[in-house]
């Protein structure tokens, strides 16, 4: 369990899910700027839940990454910017073929300065037409973050031939890849 706060003042923390954990901690584990990303749960109600639980839908919680970064190298905005190209805002508890109120789209802001900036966000994104549908996102405060299972931690990068990795993990992060080279760690 980790509160979300600041370590030493100089990273952040951000808290998102959309979708499946292991696209989102995969992308962001890639990027300039970002200690860590963390598979996990948040946004429920029932402490420490496994996978199971959240997968069965009795905990309320969604999957998300809690990615610790560096604001001197990648801001908020940036982090917010991405997450909004790497996963689809509008689909109500569903990313693709994942359905379940566990793959919704969430933001838990850590601060008033992190909802505010999500916000303007959706208010942006929304009123530029930048998706058919309207987006979705549920913007609400972090509360208590729950690590998920060590196995799910570098998922992607420790299971690349996996099925699910290769045709649904895979081909989002090479577009992204693709797209924000100048983004990636060296």
């Amino acid at each position: 369990m980790n509160n979300g706060h600041t370590n030493s003042g100089t990273t952040q923390v951000a808290t998102l899910g959309g979708g499946c954990f292991w696209c989102i901690e995969a992308i962001y584990n890639d990027m300039k700027g970002v200690v860590s990303a963390i598979s996990g749960y948040a946004g429920g109600r029932v402490k420490n839940p496994s996978y199971q639980q959240v997968s069965n839908h009795t905990t309320g919680h969604a999957e998300v990454v809690q990615v610790t970064f560096d604001p001197s190298v990648i801001s908020y905005q940036d982090v917010l910017d991405i997450f909004f190209s790497i996963h689809d805002p509008t689909t109500l508890n569903r990313q693709g073929n994942d359905v379940g109120d566990q793959y919704r789209s969430i933001i838990l802001y850590h601060d008033e300065e992190q909802k505010r900036s999500a916000q303007n966000t959706i208010q942006a994104l929304t009123e530029a037409r930048a998706f058919p549908d309207p987006i979705v996102t549920q913007v609400v405060p972090f509360d208590e973050f729950y690590a998920a299972e060590d196995y799910h931690q570098e998922y992607f990068k420790n299971n690349p031939n996996q099925p699910y990795c290769r045709f649904v993990v895979a081909p989002k992060v090479t577009k992204f890849r693709k797209h924000h080279a100048e983004m990636l760690k060296a």
